[in-house]
């Protein structure tokens, strides 16, 4: 892909640029501080180690979508590593609300709240040494994804470096130990490429740094099982609502073979929702057209507005 500029690059993070995220206040262990001011201790262990967990959410009129589901994903993984808190999920709630409102924000809006084993005693990895509890922190980010994401699309490269095993570090938990996905990233930006294209370790089309990964093909829609992969809430909600419209969906394994002689291609995730591929390993997608996606676009869009209405309802 040496042809691709350097300057033409994507991400599925890019956001239209926002000043007022120069001034956002930001939660750190019960305090709302300047972004200049958020810092956390050197000794802290998500620092030191990649120790914690994390969560991204997005605010639609004063509310947040699907907590639920990111809540019960956060408590399972916190659960899983024995990483205990004393919040709950309304607590957690209450924190992102308080923080949406000092910033202003209520909606065209992201977080990410992180959550850490919190500062240790002595550099060293042990669990037992973060003794003080855990570290609570919530970034709120004006941000609204740039338009040219839905509509140009995202380049990917299939890269060497695979999402592990469950018995060396399972993909299911969305830890701070992400090297793993920044190897890969970096691999594909070698590559020419936005982003990568990771295989499982049989060598099927698995995910891809950031999101998940999806294909259409003859109608049908395809993703990897879930085995070896983030099982995303986007994820699973394009999954229900293709079964819920009559759209085929498979969860499968499946080679670079179909991926690339794929109708469509789109990638899943909190912040960008489903975000078309245009290439992989510089073989076009399709002919451009993207009539599957983007009917999972506008369903995914209205599930968002019942589930915002639902939470409304509920107060």
């Amino acid at each position: 892909m040496s042809q691709n500029n350097q300057t033409d690059r994507k991400t599925t993070h890019d956001a239209e640029a926002d000043p007022r995220n120069d001034e956002i206040l930001i939660y750190v262990n019960g305090e709302l501080l300047p972004k200049h001011e958020a810092k956390v201790s050197v000794y802290d262990s998500g620092f030191m180690l990649g120790d914690g967990m994390w969560e991204g959410m997005r605010l639609y009129d004063g509310h947040w979508a699907f907590f639920d589901e990111h809540m019960d994903r956060l408590f399972n993984s916190l659960k899983s590593v024995s990483l205990d808190i004393d919040e709950t999920p309304e607590d957690i709630k209450t924190i992102l609300n308080k923080t949406a409102e000092a910033n202003g924000m209520t909606g065209d809006a992201h977080c990410r709240l992180m959550i850490t084993r919190g500062p240790k005693a002595k550099p060293f990895q042990h669990p037992s040494l973060s003794k003080w509890g855990p570290t609570i922190v919530a970034i709120l980010e004006h941000s609204k994804p740039r338009e040219t994401l839905a509509t140009k699309g995202i380049r990917l490269a299939t890269v060497p470096q695979v999402r592990g095993l469950p018995m060396s570090q399972d993909a299911k938990f969305n830890s701070h130990s992400k090297l793993n996905c920044v190897i890969a990233c970096l691999q594909a930006e070698q590559a020419g490429a936005d982003e990568a294209l990771m295989l499982d370790p049989h060598g099927f089309v698995n995910t891809t740094n950031a999101c998940n990964f999806f294909i259409v093909r003859r109608e049908e829609v395809w993703t990897s099982t879930g085995d070896y992969c983030m099982n995303g809430v986007t994820r699973q909600k394009v999954i229900d609502l293709c079964r819920a419209n009559g759209i085929p969906v498979k969860e499968k394994n499946y080679s670079l073979y179909e991926a690339y002689g794929a109708d469509e291609a789109f990638l899943t995730g909190t912040f960008g929702a489903q975000t078309p591929v245009s290439e992989i390993d510089d073989k076009a997608i399709g002919d451009g057209q993207r009539p599957i996606t983007e009917k999972i676009r506008a369903l995914y869009k209205s599930l968002i507005a019942e589930d915002i209405a639902a939470q409304k309802a509920s107060i």
